[in-house]
């Protein structure tokens, strides 16, 4: 075979046969037409061709021809498994590879699209070394863990339509800021811009009204994970968040990969999560359950340089945890939803997200012209790697407000 064959991988190739991660793209031809896609390599597969190629694809052709992931992530785990199979077939199977060969599109050839319609989207706090880092920085003189924290995972309700695929800028935000020394509030683009480094998780299979979603059904609801940097100004978020929540200061862009990889490329990369010496309640009681940590290795560059390497395996709550929670008092699930893991920071200074724990909150924060990365693997079985892909995203100057805003 050539040596330029789209089939041969180079040794260690994150997106080999154990990966196979979901994405959405076009080409320059057609800009307007986006297409599913699986990647290999440095290709794509473009699955909306896969039928006509490969017959024993043709029953899932309405699924594979969609321009968004959402009906494929409808319809179920026993769908999910089939698609999944008979890509893994059509390229490692010689029989295929004359059929499959001009489906492989090199990546550089192709946009990368946000890959499925977010519903909703929710962010954790489920990190105990970056809640109590965080908790040191602003409560120097009390508890740094709220006395809830190690009994439910803390989250909040973020806005879908600010969620952006991997690449697209991200503005500076304007908004209110206050610091201690200020007499009243100013107005005016954030100054203490921050990332955050976290691993989302994609719904696919929706749950009804009242009917909370319990640990043990976690794979049959969570169709596979993506990185996410969930941007932060820290300036805006401070002042806001007494009494309540996060708002303003998080909700302007929350950037995530453009593959979505499903859940069961993970399944050599489960770990157990650290231990609890707070009892969890029944519903949250995972002690029985498969091992619920993933132990996935995230590294965070600045302008190319390595800042951090957070170790996702060292979360304390689970994302079988988090699903049961957040329906727990009966929220239903939608397809399309987006769940997120929250700041992922482990013991080690060059193992924190963000750069409030990085800097210990005294800056210097993120400049105009940033741009950050974050990419990631997991172990794989035989020794492979499972790839993530990146989240990249560059830092622009705050917008010119419209006439009549407030200043």
């Amino acid at each position: 075979m050539p040596e330029h064959s789209p089939f041969d991988l180079a040794e260690g190739d994150p997106f080999g046969p154990h990966t196979l991660p979901y994405g959405v793209f076009s080409t320059a031809d057609t800009p307007g037409l986006r297409r599913l896609g699986v990647r290999y390599g440095h290709h794509v597969l473009d699955l909306a061709a896969l039928p006509d190629a490969l017959p024993a694809t043709a029953p899932h052709a309405a699924l594979l021809t969609a321009p968004t992931l959402n009906p494929l992530l409808a319809a179920g785990r026993p769908v999910w498994q089939q698609v999944r199979a008979a890509v893994h077939s059509a390229l490692t199977d010689p029989a295929h590879r004359t059929a499959v060969a001009p489906l492989l599109r090199p990546l550089d050839d192709v946009t990368l699209h946000l890959p499925f319609e977010v519903a909703d989207y929710v962010d954790f706090y489920s990190s105990e070394h970056h809640a109590t880092n965080v908790g040191r920085i602003f409560r120097p003189d009390g508890a740094a863990l709220p006395p809830n924290w190690k009994h439910l995972p803390i989250g909040y309700h973020g806005r879908a339509g600010t969620v952006v695929v991997s690449g697209t800028p991200v503005v500076r935000p304007h908004g209110q800021r206050k610091s201690p020394a200020d007499p009243a509030p100013v107005f005016g683009p954030s100054t203490r811009l921050d990332i955050e480094a976290e691993v989302g998780f994609v719904v696919g299979t929706p749950s009804a009204l009242h009917a909370p979603v319990g640990l043990a059904a976690f794979r049959e609801h969570v169709f596979g994970v993506c990185l996410v940097n969930d941007w932060s100004a820290r300036d805006i978020q401070a002042w806001e968040y007494l009494p309540l929540g996060p708002f303003l200061g998080k909700s302007f862009a929350t950037s995530v990969s453009a593959w979505v990889t499903p859940l069961d490329a993970f399944d050599a990369a489960r770990t157990a999560p650290p231990a609890r010496d707070v009892p969890p309640l029944p519903y949250l009681d995972d002690s029985a359950a498969e091992p619920g940590g993933l132990d996935l290795r995230i590294e965070v560059r600045l302008n190319g340089e390595v800042i951090s390497r957070p170790p996702f395996a060292a979360m304390y709550w689970t994302a079988a945890q988090q699903l049961a929670h957040m329906t727990v008092n009966g929220a239903s699930l939608r397809t399309g939803d987006l769940y997120a893991s929250g700041t992922v920071s482990g013991p080690e200074p060059d193992q924190l997200g963000c750069l409030l724990e990085l800097t210990q909150g005294k800056g210097p924060y993120l400049q105009d012209g940033d741009e950050v990365t974050l990419t990631a693997w997991a172990p794989g079985p035989d020794g492979a790697r499972i790839g993530l892909g990146e989240v990249t995203g560059q830092v622009l100057p705050a917008a010119a407000l419209p006439d009549g805003a407030p200043a």
